[in-house]
């Protein structure tokens, strides 16, 4: 479930192909592969520490190893090489973190919008109505996507990733043992579960932008190989080891763990139907305190990157100068031309080259403003995400309302949404170890715009499924289009198709949309465009809040409609746009 977990970039797109699965390795021979004796050839240095980046050198020859030819780079079978064992460690803590934000989170939809212990009617607590519901749905959304920049900050101007993310998951517990402990049923009836429900959402937003923002960047650091080179397997076969294809199998695994993490909610939500709500809030909470015990586990394997100052406040300060002197240029300054005479973009304002005196807050050279232009351009893309992101939430309160009118039997309404990672679980593997290398071997290589675009086109396919099944539900009785907090005679199975759609939306667009992030900016420009596109999410929970007044019956059609027309359009919008990126 990307909206959760997830950071894609550039220099070149990706070699490997396609966004996919855990698959250390593309080939066949190559999965039982292993390490002749773990010796390593030095090139110019020691490589001691290297498993866990402990030397100065990262491009390093092992036994069986060597670098490779031209010949080698387009004739040889692109792979992934192993992942790092501490890399494992970090990709268990996101499993642990993802598995009590959906924990939680799952259930908040039933918690909010239901009164407690409502004869006929769902589980509940709160009473609030869907309004309120979807309203702290998507403030927690749009909390928890904005959060990520103030710990980016944090991170590369004081603490560090491991520090950042070790202090802000204490915090992030203290904010699920506030959820837990005002959900008990004295509580509830005493009125303290909505105050405290409301604190616990600005802590637990604040504490998993902070971990989200440093964590998918520091599991990729884990793997310092930079130059591609040539493996001899058991079998004789060569094949070239490539950085790219081991990132993006470094985030296959990430992702993997995201959504194995997110089928918590199948066993809160059960706790929730059959005992209370305290202790499926108290099952996360205690799986958060396993997520802090294996994360401080690998503290003396990490591969840390030193603070070096914020290269957030950096780039924003250089955005502001280049906006000023550029807005000062057009009122009669002088005006940047290029060679043939045209004016210059409003960046190239902030190059200390172009300022007759340099002052002493200029604190960056024309490289870095050269670099910031590059990421930025690349961040056009993400400008088409947050409708993608409106119709992704879509999941995890207007389908719940969903099925919350309609007849599920005996399982909870909000178990529903856990379709989507079990598709994910499903279908990632069966698109990396399947569709792509054979769509590989034919010579097709899908790039990611055009990964993207599909991943579109399905969310837009799900909304407009889901508006057809709410037409069908109003359609239904006894309640047809007023049926409040009872169902009406139509099975919720019906709504599997939809999770169907947007799980495969999701494996095409979020996660394509995740790599693009942190391969498609220069090194130094990571944390960057990793804030801006976790930030697209932001504005997907904006866009949320303006279908409020349709949130009723019964208007709930015109919610998917609407949401699925948007969709649609800037599907097409977004390829017309951006198309050539996939050749660049």
């Amino acid at each position: 479930m990307s909206a959760h977990g997830h950071g894609s970039d550039e220099p070149s797109l990706y070699s490997a192909g396609a966004v996919g699965v855990p698959a250390v390795y593309h080939t066949d021979d190559s999965a039982t592969e292993s390490y002749p004796g773990d010796k390593a050839q030095e090139l110019d240095g020691s490589i001691e520490g290297q498993e866990f980046g402990g030397g100065d050198d990262d491009d390093y020859l092992r036994e069986g190893e060597r670098w490779p030819t031209a010949e080698d780079k387009s004739t040889l079978t692109r792979v992934a090489d192993r992942v790092p064992r501490q890399a494992f460690l970090i990709i268990a803590t996101e499993f642990c973190e993802r598995f009590t934000y959906y924990g939680v989170s799952g259930l908040f939809q039933n918690y909010i919008q239901n009164g407690y212990k409502v004869p006929g009617s769902n589980p509940g607590a709160l009473g609030r109505g869907k309004h309120t519901a979807a309203g702290l749905g998507n403030f927690l959304q749009f909390w928890c996507y904005i959060t990520p920049i103030l710990g980016a900050v944090i991170a590369d101007q004081y603490w560090g990733k491991y520090r950042t993310i070790l202090v802000f998951s204490v915090v992030y517990l203290v904010g699920d043992l506030v959820l837990t402990l005002t959900s008990i049923p004295v509580s509830i009836r005493a009125g303290g579960a909505f105050p405290g429900l409301v604190i616990a959402i600005i802590i637990i937003g604040l504490a998993t932008g902070a971990v989200k923002s440093n964590v998918s960047p520091m599991v990729a650091e884990q793997y310092r190989r930079t130059r591609p080179f040539v493996r001899r397997l058991k079998s004789g076969r060569e094949v070239l080891v490539d950085r790219d294809a081991t990132i993006q199998s470094i985030f296959n695994w990430f992702y993997w763990a995201i959504n194995v993490g997110s089928l918590s909610s199948i066993a809160t939500t059960e706790l929730e139907h059959n005992v209370d709500f305290w202790p499926a809030y108290l099952l996360p909470t205690l799986m958060f305190v396993v997520c802090i015990g294996v994360f401080w586990l690998g503290r003396n394997k990490y591969v840390r990157t030193p603070p070096t100052g914020s290269i957030v406040v950096k780039a924003a300060k250089c955005i502001a100068t280049g906006v000023r002197r550029a807005y000062l240029a057009r009122r009669g300054g002088p005006v940047l031309v290029d060679a043939q005479g045209r004016r210059e973009s409003w960046i190239e304002y902030a190059k200390p080259s172009t300022m007759a005196e340099v002052p002493a807050s200029v604190t960056w050279d024309d490289k870095f403003v050269g670099e910031l232009r590059r990421t930025l351009r690349a961040c056009k893309v993400f400008l088409f995400f947050p409708i993608y992101w409106l119709c992704y939430g879509q999941m995890s309160n207007n389908l719940v309302a969903q099925a919350g009118e309609m007849n599920t039997g005996s399982v909870p309404n909000d178990i529903i949404q856990n379709l989507d990672p079990i598709c994910l679980i499903i279908f990632i593997p069966i698109f990396d170890m399947g569709i792509y290398p054979a769509l590989r071997r034919c010579g097709i290589v899908v790039g990611p715009i055009t990964r993207i675009f599909i991943g579109f086109l399905l969310a837009a396919v799900s909304m407009a499924y889901a508006a057809i099944v709410q037409h069908l539900v109003y359609s239904a009785g006894p309640y047809y289009d007023s049926p409040g907090s009872k169902f009406n005679n139509i099975s919720a199975a019906i709504q599997i198709p939809a999770y169907i759609f947007i799980a495969w939306g999701e494996i095409f667009a979020s996660i394509s949309g995740l790599e693009y992030a942190y391969t498609r900016a220069p090194a130094a420009m990571k944390s960057i465009i990793m804030s801006i596109y976790l930030f697209t999410n932001c504005g997907g929970a904006i866009l949320a809040f303006c279908f409020n007044p349709i949130l009723d019956d019964p208007k709930l059609v015109e919610n998917f409609a609407i949401a699925g027309g948007l969709m649609g359009a800037f599907a097409f919008l977004f390829y017309a746009c951006f198309w050539k990126y996939d050749r660049s």
